[in-house]
């Protein structure tokens, strides 16, 4: 029921254009099997928090051509990484995104699509590892835009950030509500990490089989809170990813059977 894609190749600048007819036949086959959320992640080579002008323009225009394409194939969400402050100015780096998202949302205009900014590890000059950070960026927005910014929180980068879903788990959402609204919670990122709190790594794994371990996961999928906020896998594939995915969503949706 709830699906998350590409829009095109992430490690390549290339900007391919929707047409009508594919997004036609997109959204006829997104009815005839009943996903109820579709969204995208955007290229890995955007970095709108890059202190490099040329590189801060490249990617605007990347970033507003994946603003475009979700708008064709009408999808509900896109989820950005806030990316890297290479000068070692977070705070700059950080009004440079939101200058960079505000850009691409006035020029594509209204629509279906809400650009999530995605709670990243925190590795070497990475901005958007904090709540805080996160909530600093969406301020920065123009008030005629942010209702079209939320945030997608990924378990693994919350542990990797320093959040403890393990020990406090009340504590890391006593946090995020310190400094973000519920409703801006438009996605959840499920993955185990295979690095212990803290690390800033971003590595995932299968859930249940990381430091996270299997309790996070039931807390999470019995959280009222969190009932209605979509939920994505992002866990390794291995030989047969099928089978792991299939495994994954058992593994989850039988918190819920217990329950």
């Amino acid at each position: 029921t709830t699906l998350q894609l590409f829009t095109k190749q992430p490690s390549r600048w290339a900007e391919p254009r929707i047409g009508p007819e594919q997004a036609d036949a997109f959204q006829a086959a997104r009815d005839a099997e009943g996903v109820l959320v579709a969204g995208a992640h955007d290229s890995y080579l955007i970095n709108l928090s890059s202190p490099d002008a040329a590189l801060w323009e490249r990617s605007v225009a990347c970033f507003r051509g994946e603003l475009e394409r979700c708008t064709a194939l009408g999808l509900d969400f896109l989820v950005t990484h806030p990316g890297n402050a290479t000068d070692g100015d977070e705070e700059a780096g950080l009004q440079r995104n939101a200058r960079g998202v505000a850009r691409a949302l006035e020029e594509v205009g209204e629509g279906p699509t809400r650009v999530l900014l995605e709670l990243t590890a925190g590795s070497g000059t990475t901005v958007g590892a904090s709540f805080e950070n996160l909530a600093a960026i969406i301020a920065d927005v123009p008030a005629t835009l942010r209702h079209r910014v939320g945030v997608c929180v990924d378990t693994c980068h919350a542990y990797a950030a320093g959040y403890d879903l393990v020990e406090d788990y009340d504590g890391v959402w006593e946090e995020y509500a310190r400094h973000l609204e519920w409703s801006r919670l438009g996605l959840l990122h499920l993955n185990d990490s295979k690095h212990p709190l803290g690390s800033r790594k971003d590595r995932h794994e299968t859930l249940g089989q990381g430091t996270l371990g299997a309790e996070p996961f039931r807390r999470i999928m019995l959280d009222a809170r969190l009932r209605a906020v979509p939920k994505v896998l992002e866990t390794p594939k291995g030989d047969d990813p099928v089978a792991q995915d299939l495994a994954n969503l058992a593994f989850l949706r039988g918190f819920r059977a217990e329950a």
